[in-house]
């Protein structure tokens, strides 16, 4: 097929077809990346920063278009549309802001004689694959740090939001930014591994799941490029006999189930201290039966259907597998009408008798379940959340801070939050452990990762 064709999970028919960008094509659009960032790389900081905060604004003047689209695109409800673009904004914004601070020359003790400093370069031309969950905030991880950076911008959008890609090329033209320095391409699989082994860009981005990672990884084997990959999770929670309960449960279902549950940074798992685990669960399933399954453009729905119907399938499966080996739902899908087998609309589910020996608490579900267990204490509540080859993000409930900073240095994971979950600070560094990736982005962290450290080291007396 010559073509990528974008298949809505609102009612399965086709929303969006664009050709397979051709090779003529890409080979124009990595000279011109590379001849634009020549020039690019010579701009002060300051004067990228205005081309960047120009296409920031051009990409909010389009949110009415926008928010309808993703809805047809990924299936997010339309009453959440603008608070990707608001988390946009708000990440793009930051690190613009603190670029200049971040990409500024480091300069050791002096030593008569001689000028020392080290100079962070932009590395070439960054290849951007972004993902379709959160289309504009993974997206824009990358692409305005690395602009920002001195670099030239490849991006290579999922399938299944085609249209994203095309509004940051809109916006970017809106902007005035110079030509060849962003470019949207529309490529498959071997397309996008056959560019990272072409030698010809210095840095991959990516953002999906462990299989894509490793695919990455292998395109890029022996080539010396960059990559930074931001992988899966099989993110945990552990509520503490202390915490507030409200708070935990009201906090705890919206990770669970914002996005039908398809964020790598999601709550799957949920530990809570026996005192309070009868409670915890009333009211979390209380809650959870108060969400609106249905066609995301209907401003009522607060909870949309899966990508896909496949992966709706591979949601219905752990939840069947888990039953069948003693868990418990504490759901009935009955009593959500839209959902249906064999659909992409999927009702959320909670589990409790769950243990480690079934799948939905070891492998990423990626969908509207979570499994809830009671634990005795701090001690076995860490080694549950450890028990995973995934480590993204870790958050824990409780008001005893000294403590659960205590806790936040045995659990493994990339970031630990504290009576919250499911947020990317953009002031903090964005990475993963073990299964979850490597490399960094956002916060000052991140610009080390899209810049190439060169020393100077100048004798001037003699």
């Amino acid at each position: 097929m010559n073509s990528i064709q974008l298949i809505s999970p609102v009612d399965g028919s086709l929303y969006a077809e664009r050709p397979l960008t051709s090779s003529q094509a890409l080979d124009q659009a990595l000279r011109a990346a590379r001849d634009a960032q020549r020039d690019w790389r010579q701009l002060p900081v300051e004067a990228r920063a205005l081309y960047c905060l120009k296409a920031v604004e051009a990409m909010l003047a389009m949110q009415e278009q926008i928010v309808p689209e993703l809805a047809w695109q990924m299936g997010r409800p339309v009453r959440y549309g603008a608070g990707e673009l608001r988390g946009f904004a708000e990440r793009a914004n930051h690190m613009i802001s603190i670029a200049s601070e971040a990409l500024a020359d480091v300069v050791p003790p002096p030593i008569d004689g001689f000028k020392r400093y080290i100079r962070r370069e932009p590395l070439g031309t960054v290849l951007v694959v972004a993902p379709w969950n959160y289309p504009y905030l993974t997206a824009v991880n990358a692409i305005i740090p690395a602009l920002m950076a001195g670099n030239a911008v490849l991006l290579k959008h999922a399938s299944q939001t085609l249209l994203v890609g095309e509004r940051f090329a809109q916006a970017f033209r809106t902007a005035g930014l110079p030509d060849g320095l962003f470019q949207n391409l529309v490529l498959d699989h071997g397309q996008t591994a056959a560019l990272i082994a072409s030698g010809h860009v210095q840095q991959v981005n990516f953002t999906g799941s462990v299989h894509g990672g490793q695919l990455m990884e292998s395109a890029a084997a022996g080539h010396f490029i960059g990559m930074g990959l931001e992988l899966g999770g099989k993110d945990p929670a552990y509520v503490r006999a202390d915490a507030n309960l409200q708070h935990a449960v009201e906090n705890l279902v919206d990770g669970s189930f914002f996005n039908s549950g398809q964020s790598c940074c999601g709550i799957e798992r949920i530990y809570v201290d026996q005192a309070i685990y009868p409670a915890f669960v009333e009211a979390f399933v209380e809650l959870t039966r108060q969400y609106v399954l249905g066609n995301p453009l209907q401003e009522a729905t607060t909870l949309g259907p899966l990508v896909r119907t496949s992966a709706a399938t591979f949601v219905r499966q752990q939840i069947a597998a888990a039953c069948a080996g003693g868990a418990r739902a504490l759901i009935d899908p009955a009593s959500f009408t839209a959902n249906a087998v064999d659909s992409p609309y999927l009702a959320p589910q909670v589990l409790v008798n769950v243990d480690h020996g079934m799948a939905v608490m070891r492998e990423e579900s990626f969908g509207p379940v979570v499994g809830i267990m009671p634990v005795s204490g701090d001690e076995q509540a860490v080694g549950l959340m450890n028990d995973s080859p995934f480590g993204l993000t870790a958050s824990l409930w409780s008001q005893d801070l000294a403590r659960c900073e205590d806790l936040s240095q045995q659990i493994e994971a990339g970031t630990l939050f504290m009576n919250r979950c499911d947020y990317l600070d953009p002031a903090l560094a964005w990475t993963g452990v073990k299964h979850s990736g490597r490399g960094v982005s956002l916060s000052r962290i991140g610009y080390e990762h899209l810049t190439r450290a060169k020393s100077f080291h100048l004798r001037h007396s003699l």
